[in-house]
């Protein structure tokens, strides 16, 4: 369906705003679907990209900084998210030993669960999400977005 139809637009659209609204509308679908998945686990999209940064860092712990520059959503309170994680017990945070000022997170085998328990529900959402587009369009879309991003 075109963005015109999708908002209900009664007014000629130029073309930068089409693409401007497709990809806003585009990002809001994506992030509905995705919370629906996530739902029973009572995650927020910002919460479980902090549990798969961790899960990245291989028993590694992060700092602050580090999950920060690596969140999708820059914007993210990283503190605040933390704090939550670790009221599910999804996360640890300890003082650095070397340096006192930074705090070291790591994820808990409790969230490695969680994580492992929503991999292939993720995978079959995001399955489900590009199954209309072929391989090509598929790249030819990330090549377009890369380049319209940078």
């Amino acid at each position: 369906m075109k963005i015109e139809d999708e908002i209900k637009s009664t007014v000629e659209l130029n073309l930068s705003k089409k693409i401007i609204l497709n990809i806003m509308y585009t990002q809001n679908v994506l992030t509905e679907k995705f919370n629906e998945v996530l739902k029973p686990y009572d995650l927020s999209g910002e919460q479980y990209n902090v549990l798969r940064i961790l899960r990245g860092q291989k028993g590694n712990p992060a700092n602050m900084c580090v999950i920060q520059e690596r969140m999708i959503a820059k914007t993210s309170n990283t503190t605040r998210l933390v704090d939550k994680l670790l009221l599910k017990e999804l996360v640890t945070r300890n003082v650095c030993p070397d340096n006192r000022r930074k705090i070291e997170v790591l994820i808990t085998q409790k969230g490695l669960n969680v994580l492992a328990e929503l991999d292939p529900k993720v995978i079959e959402h995001e399955n489900a999400l590009t199954n209309n587009l072929t391989i090509e369009e598929l790249e030819q879309l990330n090549n377009l977005l890369e380049k319209y991003r940078n």
